[in-house]
């Protein structure tokens, strides 16, 4: 038993599409919104001196066939990142504690958004 397939027309768009290089495109894109989530990142973080704000970055990786975008900021005080403990809260020297305030998923949850959207555009064009 086996399979037939029978086509009409051409398989030219078909094959132009599989020859493409799908990690251009998609490093364009990821590096679109790697640096939109710097901008709401920074927008969104709670600023005393500004320099948090100030150390958001990104990087794209691949690994295998996933891509991967990092969010990541660079001030660090006393080996912790500031980041974090302004996400998550931390303990004060006195024994307190300071309550975290959750900052990094309203900012980038449109950008989560807008990339699902993209991602759904381009593979159903």
């Amino acid at each position: 038993m086996g399979v037939r397939l029978v086509t009409k027309g051409s398989w030219k768009d078909t094959m132009t599409f599989l020859k493409q290089d799908p990690t251009k495109k998609i490093n364009s894109i990821l590096h679109r919104y790697g640096a939109a989530g710097v901008r709401a990142l920074s927008a969104y973080t709670p600023v005393d001196t500004g320099k948090t704000a100030m150390s958001w970055g990104y990087e794209v990786t691949h690994e295998g066939d996933k891509s991967i975008i990092t969010w990541t900021n660079s001030n660090i005080s006393d080996y912790v990142n500031v980041a974090i403990i302004l996400q998550y809260g931390h303990a004060t020297k006195n024994g307190g504690w300071v309550e975290g305030r959750d900052y990094i998923n309203p900012a980038l949850q449109p950008i989560f958004d807008a990339m699902a959207e993209s991602a759904w555009k381009e593979v159903t064009k």
